[in-house]
């Protein structure tokens, strides 16, 4: 997932999340009337206090450059303090930006340490993407089997990503046994979620199917969304 696009999500989260107090809610308050030099303001007085959102939240100011100059490497300060916290976000986003060398040094390894946090609190993305370091080797060990074990848990989460990447996994037998009758199952559900690498990955495994695989991977989808995604595999 795109680095800005996980940014807004943690912004949009934020803001309507239900541990407001004080000047961490004042500054929420200024920031939604983009009364950005208050809310760095009460951002900064909260932050100063412990308070780890109040950190992420002027990491990310610093990063679009809200009220502020851009600037990476005091958007990833803030992240770090606030990640140190345990928060997850804020863990999440400093893997990304070790991955893209922004305010950071590019550096791999620390990147998937910080997906590692980030992933045992429940984070799908941050699954998702250490899912993805195990598939190429970037940072780990090449491990298919592992890859699949993470993507396992993002896609539980109704991670679209996850489950195309786990389409892909059964399709080649790649950390798993092949099975086109799983691969469909997963690109099923991925294209519900309108991926469209999904719904052109079903149609041409489909055609290396017999009507009777198909209909069982369809069925196994439909059990799959009825169980919101638990326990499909």
């Amino acid at each position: 997932m795109n680095l800005r696009v996980v940014l807004s999500l943690v912004i949009a989260l934020m803001c309507t999340s239900a541990v407001r107090a004080g000047d961490f809610e004042d500054g929420l308050a200024a920031y939604d009337r983009q009364d950005y030099a208050t809310a760095l303001t009460k951002y900064r007085s909260a932050a100063q206090q412990g308070n780890r959102n109040a950190q992420a939240s002027i990491g990310a100011m610093y990063y679009f450059g809200k009220g502020v100059v851009q600037d990476y490497k005091e958007a990833a300060r803030w992240y770090k303090l606030a990640a140190q916290q345990g928060d997850s976000f804020a863990q999440l986003i400093l893997g990304f930006m070790h991955r893209d060398g922004q305010g950071v040094l590019q550096d791999y390894e620390e990147k998937v340490r910080w997906y590692k946090l980030a992933a045992a609190q429940g984070e799908a993305t941050a699954q998702f993407n250490l899912g993805i370091s195990y598939d190429i080797g970037e940072g780990v060990k090449k491990d298919h089997k592992e890859a699949v074990r993470w993507y396992k848990l993002a896609a539980a989460q109704g991670n679209v990503k996850a489950q195309l990447n786990l389409g892909l996994s059964f399709s080649k037998g790649q950390g798993v046994a092949q099975d086109y009758t799983r691969a469909h199952m997963w690109y099923n559900l991925a294209a519900v979620g309108s991926d469209a690498d999904a719904v052109k990955n079903r149609h041409i495994i489909a055609a290396k199917m017999t009507p009777q695989q198909i209909a069982e991977a369809q069925k196994l989808a439909r059990e799959c969304l009825a169980r919101k995604f638990k326990n499909c595999d």
